[in-house]
Parts: C-alpha cells; sequence; structure tokens
C-alpha cells in the first residue's frame, strides 16, 4: 500500500517565496532610484506629524496672544518657544503647522477612497456590460470634465457649506471620472481573456467575476494613479482652504494659513507663508516620487527574475 505526498506546503510556501522576491526587488528599486527613499522619509513626517501632532504640539494652535503678534521665529513666550514664529492674532505657527497635516493627509486619501470606489465601481459595470449602461456612465463623465473642477467645488461649497466632511465628498466625486476610465479600458481588454471565460464556464456569479477575476488585474495602475491624486486632492484642499471655502476657520490648515499670511507679507512676514508653502511643496512632490516610482516598479516589461 502506497502513500501519496500531499503537496499543501509546497503550494503554501510558493506565495510566500513570491512575495519576499518581490519584497527584496522593491527594496533593490528604492536604493536605487535614492530619491522615493527620500519622499518616503518626508511623508513619514507628515504622517507622523498628522497622527501625534495634539501630543507634539507645544501650543495650542488656536490660542490666540496679542502680544506677541507676529513674532519672530524661535521667540520665547509664556506658553512656551514660538520655534517657527507666530501669525497676525499671535497664534504659533509651528502648532498650527502640525494640526493642518492631519487636515491635509485625511482629506487627500479621504476623498481617494470616495472617488476611487464610486470611479472602480462605475469603471468595472461599464467595461464590462457595455451597451447603453457605458453610454449613460461614459455620458456622465463627459459632463463633469466638460466643467472647470474648480467652478463646481466652489459652487457645491457654497451650497454645502464648509466642513471636513463636504469637502472630501466634493473632492472625491471630482476624482472618479479619472479611474472610470482607466478601469473601463483594462475590462474591456480583460473581459474577452481566457481566465475571465474560465471563471464564467464554471458557473461564478457576475460579480464575482467582476470582483474577483478582473478587478485584482487592473490594482497596479490604480495605485499609481491613487498615489499621484492624493498630490492634486491636497493642493485642491489648500486652494479651496486659501479662498475660504474649505474647513471652518478654527480648524487650522496650510491652505488657510496661507491664506492668512497675504496681508503680512508685505510686512516682510516671510515665515508666514513659507513655512506652511513649503509644507505643501514637500508633501506634494514626495507623493509625486512615490508615484512615479510606483509606475515603474509596478511595470512588467520593467520586471525581472532578480
Amino acid at each position: 500500500m502506497t502513500t501519496e505526498t500531499l503537496p499543501g506546503p509546497a503550494v503554501a510556501a510558493k506565495p510566500i517565496s513570491n512575495r519576499r522576491r518581490e519584497m527584496r526587488r522593491a527594496m533593490r528599486s528604492l536604493v536605487a532610484a535614492r530619491w522615493p527613499l527620500v519622499a518616503i522619509f518626508v511623508l513619514l513626517c507628515v504622517a507622523f506629524a498628522a497622527i501625534f501632532g495634539p501630543w507634539i504640539s507645544p501650543m495650542d494652535p488656536n490660542r490666540q496672544n496679542i502680544m506677541l503678534r507676529l513674532a519672530d521665529p524661535m521667540t520665547a513666550g509664556r506658553q512656551g518657544m514660538m520655534y517657527l514664529g507666530s501669525d497676525g492674532l499671535g497664534r504659533d505657527v509651528f502648532s498650527r503647522l502640525l494640526y493642518g497635516a492631519r487636515v491635509s493627509l485625511l482629506v487627500g486619501i479621504c476623498a481617494i477612497m470616495v472617488g476611487g470606489t464610486i470611479g472602480v465601481i462605475a469603471g468595472l459595470v461599464s467595461g464590462y456590460f457595455g451597451g447603453w449602461i457605458d453610454d449613460v456612465i461614459m455620458r456622465l463623465g463627459d459632463i463633469q470634465l466638460a466643467f472647470p473642477f474648480i467652478l463646481l467645488a466652489i459652487m457645491f461649497l457654497v451650497i454645502l457649506g464648509p466642513g471636513v466632511m463636504n469637502i472630501i465628498i466634493v473632492l472625491g466625486i471630482g476624482q472618479w471620472v479619472t479611474y472610470a476610465r482607466i478601469v473601463r479600458a483594462q475590462t474591456l481588454s480583460l473581459r474577452e481573456k481566457e481566465f475571465v471565460e474560465a471563471a464564467r464556464a464554471l458557473g461564478d456569479p457576475t460579480v464575482l467575476v467582476i470582483f474577483r477575476t478582473i478587478l485584482p488585474n487592473i490594482v497596479a495602475p490604480l495605485t499609481v494613479i491613487a498615489s499621484f491624486n492624493v498630490a492634486s486632492v491636497i493642493l485642491s484642499e489648500a486652494s479651496l482652504s486659501f479662498l475660504g471655502l474649505g474647513v471652518p476657520p478654527n480648524v487650522p490648515t496650510w491652505g488657510a494659513m496661507l491664506a492668512d499670511s497675504r496681508d503680512q507679507l508685505m510686512a516682510n512676514k516671510w515665515w508666514l507663508a513659507f513655512f506652511p508653502g513649503m509644507a505643501i511643496v514637500m508633501t506634494v512632490l514626495s507623493f509625486n516620487i512615490l508615484g512615479d516610482w510606483l509606475r515603474d516598479f509596478l511595470d512588467p516589461r520593467l520586471k525581472t527574475n532578480a
């Protein structure tokens, strides 16, 4: 009587080995490119400030001290050292910068999740079913693209009013067309592939074919687009906050800090615009650099067996 060896451990070990190989390839690519490592470090610093801002902030970001109004950087006050100076109301710029990181990352990531979810579902349905469903979804996207997005955002925020949730919804809805078009194009090319036909032949429901067979094969381009769109959403949030349409005045944001600095630039109070401006530039630039690296790393034409 013979016994057969179960292949379970070897089969289970293969995905783990593949993941380790991909991790090693990613680390080698990061070290070789160098700049993505700097971008990751900057984004980790921004994330640290966003998460632990209330604990590492030396002062209340909304606490006013008229006696120290427009204080220079490294000015000592009763509440502590003002490392980056104070604004026109005597509020600590460093503390407001830390709290502003939370709003920028929250709006950027949540808006991408909202827009990405709507766009991915719309693109999958449009590309898989085609016909009048495809026409309706794509024409809705064309209508939205026919209007400047910033004007649509201003119109909706004037109606809805300022607020973090409102700006997330408005910016998220403004991003769905990009995802829908990319997912639709990928779905059109995949729905006639052999593995999709095999899933249908095995009797898988349409929902499983779409979300379990097609969707995993288009995650790579979606990841790249999302990394770039986070940067654009952060810029849009800063622009709307600069116009006074972002979040309420008592919530510190980098865009609102730039808006508050307009009246003081002629008085040579450079730090009021420099520090929030640099925070926006460094964060957006880091997301763009990381997205550019992801695009090259996830390109199957550049993959090797090393």
